[in-house]
């Protein structure tokens, strides 16, 4: 991709804006950010930004977009901005900081970045990519390749790329690697989101996979159809060279799997498709009896019995899925199964997933203020066998909480409601169990204790957004954590 001297607005100065904007003006660039929040909203990222980059924020005024050869959207600015309409009428290229990464990349103009022929593993889904993106990434280092992580995860890639860039890191062997020829990296692991994907029109994966699709962000798409679509993005210029992981216990994933591998017209060079399943055998990696099997190409012979299930230190249905998911990719790029077994044996999850914060009085605390979506919260209730005080509620996504009816009933003794959501939720849910509603979360914490028996579960997990009380989910993760920690002992 050609960027000297080129005039690039960046739309959106979050994380990705900040690192697509950065990594442009080190490539020589003449780059504009624009944000509809203020310099004081933004707080210390504007300071972050290189000194050349120009800064249009508390709006977005047109001549940034009418004088620029590029926009470039950071993934919560919706192609459908009014500016970036009229923008992409004018002919004027528009792409996402996923695409611009990728794109960067694939020119191999810069030796210190990721060369043209590293291979790009992606994962995205409604839930648990952070989760299978980080295994993912630690079994590839574990087998002893380099690698570079980001994108929804961490820091976005056009970050990571641009601290290479500006020789702020630098990766191990670099030197040994150009002057053989190769690239200082083997892979780059990439979190991507259904927002991302919207703007891509290159980004081709060597191996991608879609862990699940359950209604979210009901609040920017037309229907779970239009989402599913933005989904299956990830394997649109995928080729027969290429690798697809997908869920085969998943009915919207193979709906589009239905839909397009079926017609050989639509996509004549698919992706090879591997999957994997909790429920039955199948071509790639499954779960049957308590081991974790695998049917995979090269030298793993069939059925082949990976570990048991219970050796899986994260916990939960929806992990036994991630754990499958990453191994199912890590085999197909060349891992041993040594290396998987032992990171999948040793690693303890993330934080704000299903996390243990404390025991307090015989009841156990889980912080998964991850859970933003109702499939997550679904997946998170089916995983224990405990009776819960489920604390919910935040901003409400367009999300239907009818469909949590049934576990609600047979898994949650009391629910506690916050948030803006809260009389939506009451109202889907309210009558399947005892419901109680709290001014705040440190309210919500005071109730649930009292609720909460010897051998109960208080679980955190909103099926909402937070920014209605909190900066992000991992500040509402943080807080409950502090609050919960902070309770005496003894009621």
């Amino acid at each position: 991709m050609e960027t000297e001297g080129r005039k690039i607005t960046v739309v959106g100065l979050a994380r990705s804006g900040l690192g697509a904007a950065n990594l442009l003006a080190s490539l020589g660039a003449s780059v504009t950010v624009t944000d509809v929040k203020t310099e004081e909203e933004l707080g210390d990222i504007v300071d972050r930004l290189a000194p050349s980059v120009r800064r249009r924020l508390g709006g977005h005024p047109e001549e940034v977009f009418t004088s620029a050869d590029m926009l470039v959207l950071s993934p919560g600015v919706p192609a459908s901005l009014a500016p970036v309409s009229r923008a992409k009428k004018r002919g004027t290229p528009v792409i996402g900081e996923l695409e611009l990464a990728y794109r960067i990349i694939r020119t191999g103009r810069d030796t210190r970045l990721p060369g043209p022929a590293t291979p790009f593993l992606a994962v995205t889904g409604s839930n648990g990519k952070s989760t299978t993106t980080s295994l993912l990434d630690l079994i590839l280092k574990k087998s002893g390749f380099r690698t570079v992580l980001g994108g929804n995860i961490g820091n976005a890639l056009t970050e990571e790329f641009c601290k290479m860039a500006t020789g702020v890191e630098a990766p191990i062997n670099t030197m040994a690697s150009r002057a053989s020829g190769g690239s200082p990296y083997d892979f780059v692991v990439a979190e991507v989101s259904s927002f991302q994907l919207e703007t891509t029109d290159a980004f081709s994966p060597f191996i991608a996979a879609i862990l699940n699709i359950t209604p979210d962000h009901m609040d920017r798409y037309s229907s779970l159809s239009e989402y599913a679509g933005a989904k299956a993005r990830i394997f649109a210029n995928q080729n027969n060279g290429d690798f697809l992981v997908l869920n085969a216990d998943d009915p919207a994933i193979q709906a589009i799997y239905k839909k397009i591998f079926h017609d050989a017209t639509a996509s004549p060079s698919l992706p090879h498709v591997y999957r994997f399943s909790r429920r039955g055998k199948v071509e790639g990696v499954y779960c049957a009896d308590g081991t974790v099997r695998c049917n995979m190409p090269g030298n793993i012979s069939p059925d082949f019995p990976l570990m048991d299930a219970s050796e899986i230190r994260i916990k939960g249905v929806h992990n036994l899925e991630n754990a499958m998911a990453a191994a199912a990719m890590a085999l197909l790029a060349g891992c041993p199964p040594a290396a998987v077994r032992e990171t999948l044996r040793l690693f303890g999850g993330l934080e704000h997933r299903l996390e243990f914060v404390r025991e307090l009085d015989g009841v156990r605390y889980i912080n998964d203020s991850k859970g933003t979506n109702i499939g997550a919260v679904m997946k998170s209730l089916e995983s224990f066998s405990s009776p819960l005080v489920l604390i919910a509620g935040g901003r409400d996504k367009a999300g239907d909480f009818s469909a949590l009816a049934p576990l609600v009933s047979e898994k949650v003794k009391t629910l506690v409601l916050i948030g803006e959501a809260s009389a939506k939720i009451r109202e889907a849910v309210g009558d399947m169990t005892e419901t109680v509603t709290a001014q705040d979360l440190t309210e919500a914490v005071e109730m649930s204790r009292k609720k909460a028996a010897e051998g109960d579960v208080v679980l955190l997990s909103p099926a909402c957004a937070s920014f209605d009380m909190f900066r992000d989910f991992e500040d509402r993760g943080r807080q409950f954590k502090k609050i919960v920690r902070g309770l005496g002992n003894g009621r």
